[in-house]
């Protein structure tokens, strides 16, 4: 693997007020453009403010668009909210989905995580798309995630499955103000007619002592078909990162393997193809100074030997994970984060494309890209 460009897609401050920039997407659509979305607002923690942004590059990253604001407040039974992430794959011709998570922000006041119950404000899956590789965008419809009737944020772009199907990615939390204990799922909901209707689901992680968290997850579709979950994993008894779980799923999501430890310490992105039969995994290793990093396999994801590691990016800070005494420091962990979120694309010629935010705090933070070659 080798490192062969790098560049920045959007940089903190460029606008008034939108000096935090996280959360990004990337696609390469048919026509050869890049696309980038990611969540801009004047802090990283606060939501007013919070808006999505899509820009995209013509010349492989060398210059990017004038960012574009697509999707507006949207109203829910009389609650006002905002698009917080949006996640975006090419599909067929010059079709771009977004699948986004909408949040409640009625309220002002309220932090999106509550500290006292564990619970999230309303959060909600959107749909929309593009016909003209991101340049207008259909109005977002609200997707229905039943029989998850709970505050569903989005873990990445919607799968384009081997068998046609369309496959939707999100999170188990629960309602804000509810003190019952919060219960961790990763789930997939499929859609058989391009995403007009959602009716079956799977369970990708659950563990059923409630001690192990495997959130974000980061599934991949890869060329024959499986597909391959990656989860950040915490062991929420001892209040600690694991390494990296993974699974596997032979029938398109429909049923799983065991899950096994990766042996690698991070936070994933979506694993990658590489056009010589190995698999690409790029994270985040906040074990000492935070760096995004890449490794390879040559056995299905099994193993991913540290002789493989190829360095992509090191942050000018500090460590910034701290010793945990429950879900809150956590979270708090988190809202301090100045590096993080890598997300992945294949180009055409089988390079792998890197988005990732970076910065000296986690209020002012960019979007950068790298771009790697087998």
């Amino acid at each position: 693997m080798k490192l062969v460009n790098t560049g920045v897609v959007y940089a903190s401050g460029k606008h008034r007020g939108l000096k935090s920039c996280t959360f990004p997407s990337i696609c390469v659509s048919p026509s050869g453009q890049w696309l980038c979305a990611f969540r801009a607002a004047p802090s990283k923690a606060g939501l007013a403010g919070q808006k999505i942004l899509v820009t995209h590059s013509a010349d492989e990253g060398h210059t990017w668009s004038e960012p574009t604001v697509p999707f507006h407040p949207i109203n829910i039974g009389g609650k006002n909210g905002h698009l917080r992430f949006a996640a975006l794959t090419a599909l067929a011709d010059r079709t771009i989905a977004a699948v986004s998570s909408w949040v409640d922000d009625s309220d002002p006041s309220l932090p999106y995580f509550n500290p006292d119950t564990e619970g999230l404000l309303d959060t909600r899956v959107f749909l929309s798309r593009s016909t003209d590789d991101g340049a207008t965008w259909s109005q977002p419809a609200m997707v229905d995630t039943a029989p998850f009737l709970v505050p569903t944020p989005i873990t990445g772009p919607l799968l384009r499955l081997q068998n046609g199907d369309l496959a939707c990615q999100f999170e188990i939390n629960k309602p804000y103000r509810d003190p019952s204990l919060w219960r961790h799922s990763s789930v997939l909901l499929f859609s058989r007619d391009g995403g007009r209707s959602w009716p079956e689901h799977a369970i990708a992680s659950n563990d059923p002592t409630n001690r192990i968290f495997y959130w974000d997850q980061r599934p991949a579709v890869l060329s024959d078909g499986q597909i391959l979950d990656v989860f950040w994993t915490y062991d929420n008894q001892k209040s600690v990162y694991l390494n990296m779980h993974a699974r596997v799923s032979s029938d398109h999501g429909r049923n799983w393997s065991d899950l096994w430890d990766t042996h690698v310490p991070g936070q994933p992105a979506p694993p990658v193809d590489l056009p010589d039969g190995r698999l690409g995994l790029v994270y985040v290793d906040r074990t000492a100074a935070p760096a995004i990093k890449m490794r390879t396999s040559k056995d299905g994801g099994r193993n991913w030997p540290e002789s493989s590691e190829l360095i992509l990016h090191v942050a000018p800070i500090s460590n910034q994970t701290t010793d945990k005494g429950g879900m809150n420091d956590a979270w708090d962990e988190m809202s301090r984060f100045s590096l993080g979120l890598p997300a992945t694309a294949r180009t055409p010629d089988g390079d792998v494309l890197v988005v990732f935010y970076s910065g000296p705090g986690s209020d002012e933070t960019s979007i950068r890209w790298v771009r790697v070659t087998a």
